[in-house]
């Protein structure tokens, strides 16, 4: 592909990713995310609609916010949440979507209606934390005891299915991939320690002067941090998610000097540029014709999201959360996109998966994103409007019974 093409095709999509948070603020009624827009735009310039874009012309870029993504995903998890009660009930919610997800999925394959078994499955069990996290923060939904519980479900319901995709799917022999998966893990922890053998050295002394001047050290090794576990996750036969949320727990511990100026720089950089080109090239790879064909199994689909992932959610969360944020939590934890688009290739590629079934998947995966979390948002408003500012404990509050 010429240069040319490239540049032109970058250019459209920089023009919607810039136009998108102006319709989000002149558009009438309740204010719409902007993952919505850049959604919907990457369908009107891509091949099927307006035919302006080429989504290979920017699949590298594209990756690269998928990367980001779910780096920002893992910098914004805390580990300890697991070892407590936001963590353990994420986990058994997850483990109990995952029995009805293979009961449901096993009635579609006596049916006839679904081939590929394990990612459908798995498809049905995730949660897009790093697609709700810029919706969550512009709403202000992070903090508080909900924003524990939802993150904990959120992790546990990205990290998990990418375990699993790596377990079960990234590799034909399951030891080889389970050595995969602890060599990369093992990785993982040893770059995590890295900050305690320059501490106090002149190195350390280097970073800390040139993470605000032009050299800016800390975001130069930030992005090669994500680059190089994003390299060794696709050598491993893993999928590159697995090593960008990695990269974001081990930025956590490792980031040297001013953290809060680091993570402002890094959501520059990732929500100024990468990410809204990735969400704009999944607009452009939307099969429309598949789903125009069978409209019916998008809407199932994007119904089994909500009903296997999300209803869970209302009474597994019944002792700790009120009803009107269960249903907040359903809703959420329902939505789902980046890894169904994963799971709908990998299907497609080995050859298990109905092509009219990969594009409806990831239609109800869009669909969530449109629906799920402006419904999310808008019960959030109308609590906040009828119960105030109190209705929730404040963010720094510690969490009782945890």
């Amino acid at each position: 592909m010429d240069l040319a093409t490239s540049l032109e095709t970058l250019l459209v999509v920089a023009t919607v990713a810039a136009i998108a948070p102006m319709l989000v603020a002149w558009l009438p009624g309740p204010r719409i995310p902007q993952v919505v827009v850049l959604l919907v735009g990457g369908v009107l310039v891509g091949p099927q609609v307006l035919g302006w874009a080429d989504r290979q012309a920017i699949d590298l870029l594209a990756n690269v916010g998928l990367g980001f993504l779910f780096l920002l995903a893992g910098y914004e998890l805390d580990l300890t949440l697991f070892r407590v009660r936001p963590g353990r009930l994420a986990m058994v919610a997850w483990l109990v979507t995952v029995v009805v997800a293979a009961a449901t999925v096993g009635l579609l394959e006596a049916a006839g209606l679904v081939r590929a078994f394990v990612p459908v499955a798995l498809g049905l069990t995730t949660t897009a934390l790093g697609t709700l996290l810029p919706i969550l923060r512009d709403n202000d939904m992070l903090g508080g005891r909900f924003g524990r519980y939802l993150m904990a479900a959120g992790a546990v319901g990205e990290l998990f299915p990418v375990l699993a995709i790596a377990l079960f799917l990234g590799a034909s022999n399951k030891f080889v991939a389970l050595m995969s998966l602890l060599a990369v893990g093992v990785l993982a922890v040893v770059l995590s320690q890295v900050p305690r053998l320059i501490r106090g050295r002149r190195l350390e002394r280097i970073f800390l002067e040139g993470e605000g001047a032009t050299a800016q050290t800390t975001v130069r090794w930030t992005v090669v941090l994500l680059l190089l576990l994003l390299v060794v996750a696709e050598d491993f036969g893993l999928d590159v998610v697995l090593g960008a949320f990695l990269a974001g727990i081990v930025l956590r511990r490792w980031s040297p000097g001013d953290v809060h100026a680091l993570e402002g720089k890094l959501d520059a950089i990732g929500y100024g540029f990468f990410i809204p080109l990735f969400f704009v090239s999944s607009g452009m790879g939307l099969d429309i014709r598949s789903i125009a064909e069978a409209p019916l199994r998008l809407l199932a689909f994007f119904l089994l999201l909500l009903v296997v992932r999300g209803v869970p959610a209302l009474f597994l969360y019944r002792r700790d959360l009120p009803a009107v944020q269960r249903v907040e939590m359903m809703f959420l934890t329902a939505t789902a996109l980046p890894l169904l688009v994963a799971l709908a290739e990998i299907g497609l590629r080995n050859g298990t998966m109905l092509h009219e079934n990969a594009a409806a998947l990831v239609g109800a995966g869009v669909l969530s994103v449109l629906v799920f979390p402006m419904v999310a948002v808008s019960i959030e408003r109308r609590r906040r409007a009828g119960e105030g500012p109190a209705a929730d404990a404040p963010a720094g509050a510690p969490p009782s019974a945890e």
